[in-house]
């Protein structure tokens, strides 16, 4: 499919031809954004149990589950991203795409 001057017959809404776009399955979109949401919900409970003087035991254990949450939404989001759009990109001779993800990781890391 070639829209957009796209030249990534693969992918959609390509609007930059020289460039990697980044579509991913809706499948999987829902459930990063599921858990996001998930993350997002412990936080904000985490602010209440500050903000109401609750035991700070109990909030690090809440905070606890916040960053389990992120770091697996993150190992889905690396992978998700090194299985198709790292991928794709190296199938399409894009060197460009692969050193920002480098570059992404060594800052996430």
């Amino acid at each position: 499919m070639k829209e957009n001057n796209c030249e990534h017959p693969h992918e959609h809404n390509c609007e930059h031809p020289h460039e990697h776009p980044h579509y991913h399955d809706p499948e999987e979109k829902k459930r990063q954004i599921n858990r996001l949401a998930k993350a997002i919900g412990h936080l904000q409970h985490v602010r209440t149990m500050i903000e109401n003087d609750e035991d700070c035991a109990d909030v690090l254990t809440q905070l606890s589950a916040v960053n389990s949450a992120l770091k697996s939404l993150s190992r889905e989001i690396i992978n998700e991203h090194m299985t198709h759009c790292i991928t794709h990109a190296i199938a399409d001779g894009n060197l460009k795409a692969v050193e920002d993800f480098q570059k992404a990781m060594q800052r996430f890391i």
